[in-house]
């Protein structure tokens, strides 16, 4: 996998990652104005804030979030210092970064920040769960699609943060048939519907690889049977860690380069089973729908 900074500049390049930030700035109402704040704290007041981990946690998002802050025309408001490495662990009390600018400005942007930072950094935990799980095993941890409508390349980038391998981003730059999309085709016609559904979708630029699930054994050695080069992953819907270990054997048996990929419901002890197995891959929603929010929080400590 790519170093995590160029992960992030590729996934969340700066002109993104400004238009989210404005976004969620004017979502809080900071457009607006700050009542609070603004009755209270003096316009010419300037702080450091330290952003500090409340729970054990793997840090995500501060680089993206520091490059945003920095450019025009968020630039001027608020700055970010990052003291911890994206993808670092961190413990209860540590210091993650620093926030500096006039106390109003901190104030304003600190629940934006904090509720971006903590999210983030709770997928990166929940995905480097399932990563340790399946440690012993060669297979790796795989995101999915099932991401916050508006946050899929942040949490991806987290999902990445957390030692997970990422899947395809979108509908745009992968094939993936699914059953819905084979639902209909009889098993003595998949081959040729899928060979030249495969075909007309690899004429598809920049196409990263060409996926189809199967939920039997039968239809796994449909797509095992596809001229060479076709297929690059069979994704093993919902199979039994046995089946899965079939699979294996006859994709072996066939000398196919063909990646397998075990999905369906799995959890932390599932997973470990499915890795078990043989597979190489295994896909797992839970990396970001349940993923729990870290406690991160921000504590003004000095003038600057």
């Amino acid at each position: 996998m790519k170093p995590l900074v160029e992960l992030s500049a590729e996934l969340l390049p700066t002109p993104h990652v400004v238009e989210s930030i404005q976004g969620w700035f004017s979502e809080d109402g900071i457009n607006r104005g700050d009542v609070t704040t603004n009755s209270i704290v003096s316009p010419t007041d300037r702080v450091i804030a330290s952003i500090v981990a409340r729970d054990t946690l793997i840090v995500s998002g501060l680089e993206p979030l520091a490059r945003g802050l920095s450019t025009p025309p968020l630039a001027g408001r608020v700055m970010l210092h990052a003291d911890v490495a994206e993808g670092a662990l961190a413990t209860p009390g540590t210091c993650i970064g620093r926030l500096e600018g006039g106390r109003r400005s901190v104030l304003a942007a600190e629940r934006t920040i904090l509720n971006l930072l903590g999210r983030l950094s709770g997928v990166a935990v929940m995905t480097g769960r399932f990563v340790k799980a399946v440690e012993q095993w060669p297979a790796v941890i795989c995101d999915t699609r099932k991401t916050t409508p508006g946050l899929r390349l942040w949490e991806k980038y987290a999902v990445a943060c957390g030692g997970g391998t990422l899947h395809r981003l979108g509908l745009h730059d992968a094939a993936l048939y699914k059953d819905n999309h084979l639902v209909g085709i009889a098993d003595s016609e998949l081959q040729s519907r899928l060979g030249e559904a495969i075909r007309d979708a690899r004429a598809t630029p920049d196409l990263s690889f060409v996926e189809v699930e199967v939920d039997t054994l039968e239809q796994f050695d449909a797509v095992l049977s596809l001229e060479p080069g076709l297929v690059d992953i069979v994704l093993l819907d919902n199979m039994p860690s046995e089946q899965m270990s079939e699979a294996v054997q006859r994709r072996d048996l066939s000398g196919s380069g063909i990646l397998l990929e075990a999905s369906g419901g799995l959890n932390l002890d599932t997973a470990a089973n499915a890795a078990a197995s043989g597979v190489d891959r295994i896909a797992v929603g839970a990396v970001t729908r349940h993923a729990m929010i870290a406690d991160v929080g921000l504590d003004i400590q000095v003038e600057a």
